[in-house]
């Protein structure tokens, strides 16, 4: 979770949303990301989404069946869909979002009849220091 707070530091730095996400094979680090749609000019540039593809393209395979993720905040439902098509085996991650998230709020997504692969799910992991980047950074945008 460390990499994947440094990688949130990283998007905040950029004036993205602070999120990041590492995806671990083998207990080897494949990918690493932050929340890039601004910068990429993409709106599914999520962290979650930027490391399912890089992992997907250096494993050579669109299934990351086993291989886990870790992620500073709870996924949307469309990177929980992307979770669920690529079959990645657990996914951990830091603050929950009771407003965008759709694990363990809103559509739940992975609790839903045509969820077809559902991870084992560890919700909370680092979560004072996720929620403490996101609580930062939009209050700042306040000013």
């Amino acid at each position: 979770m460390r990499l994947a707070l440094d990688a949130a530091r990283a998007a905040a730095a950029a004036g993205e949303v602070p999120v990041g996400a590492v995806l671990v094979h083998d207990g080897r680090i494949v990918a690493t990301a932050g929340n890039a749609p601004r910068d990429l000019h993409d709106p599914t540039a999520h962290a979650e989404m930027r490391v399912i593809r890089d992992a997907a393209k250096l494993l050579g395979r669109d299934r990351l069946e086993d291989c886990d993720l870790w992620v500073t905040l709870e996924p949307c439902a469309m990177c929980a869909g992307a979770i669920a098509h690529a079959r990645i085996a657990r996914l951990y991650y830091g603050a929950a979002d009771p407003k965008g998230g759709a694990v363990e709020h809103g559509p739940r997504f992975f609790s839903q009849p045509t969820c077809h692969h559902r991870p084992e799910v560890y919700p909370g992991i680092g979560e004072g220091e996720a929620a403490g980047l996101l609580r930062d950074f939009f209050r700042d945008r306040r000013g």
